[in-house]
């Protein structure tokens, strides 16, 4: 559990507010507008109305307190990069900041970001692999090249278990868990008899999920 300050309660910021309290954070949400600190307040600790762009309001919230401090203003770059750079000006531990694009990412890192968020970049990626492939339900990038997939059994891995498919050695991946009706159930042994009405959460490399795909 970390105290958090969260700043710009856009769409993705709203998002952000209520996951980051689901997970037993203490969050501060910050934005100008008051109907959306309204709104947040029923998610979060505590909210405030303010300029994220104003040396003093910054200065009152206290920021080196935060553990994590995260700009989600992602519509306007300037407001953005003013903030990212007053929270490091006066002392906030770990700022992670929204980007829109390369250039923003650039920019704010150049501000003071510890490190950025770059949504459409994520989104257009998981778009692509979750929508190229009937089979493929979800997907988690880990790295450049590993990767976590919700994929539909293949026909020829129904009625077979893992020692009988030897899955490791032949396709390179793991299956860490299936999931049946909504259920997620971790894979526990060797013995598990896959099925038709089963998705499985698959660890593997991009290249070998290809490979498992073609089956």
């Amino acid at each position: 559990m970390k105290s958090v300050l969260l700043i710009g309660l856009g769409r993705f910021g709203m998002d952000l507010a209520q996951a980051l309290s689901e997970q037993g954070n203490e969050v501060l949400a910050v934005d100008r507008d008051e109907a959306r600190v309204n709104d947040a307040l029923k998610y979060v600790t505590s909210a405030q109305i303010g300029d994220a762009t104003s040396e003093r309001f910054i200065e009152s919230l206290g920021v080196r307190n935060f553990e994590l401090c995260i700009v989600s203003i992602g519509d306007d770059f300037r407001s953005s990069l003013e903030a990212t750079a007053l929270l490091k000006e006066k002392g906030a531990p770990f700022v992670l900041s929204r980007a829109t694009g390369d250039s923003h990412a650039k920019f704010l890192l150049h501000n003071g970001a510890d490190e950025v968020i770059r949504m459409e970049r994520h989104m257009a990626r998981w778009t692509a692999v979750t929508y190229s492939d009937d089979r493929i339900f979800d997907y988690m990038q880990l790295s450049n090249d590993y990767a976590i997939y919700e994929a539909s059994v293949p026909a020829a891995w129904q009625g077979k278990t893992v020692v009988d498919l030897d899955v490791r050695r032949r396709y390179n991946i793991n299956v860490l868990a299936v999931k049946r009706a909504g259920v997620l159930t971790p894979l526990t042994g060797p013995g598990h008899v896959f099925s038709s009405g089963e998705t499985l959460l698959i660890l593997g490399a991009r290249k070998d999920m290809n490979r498992f795909l073609k089956l």
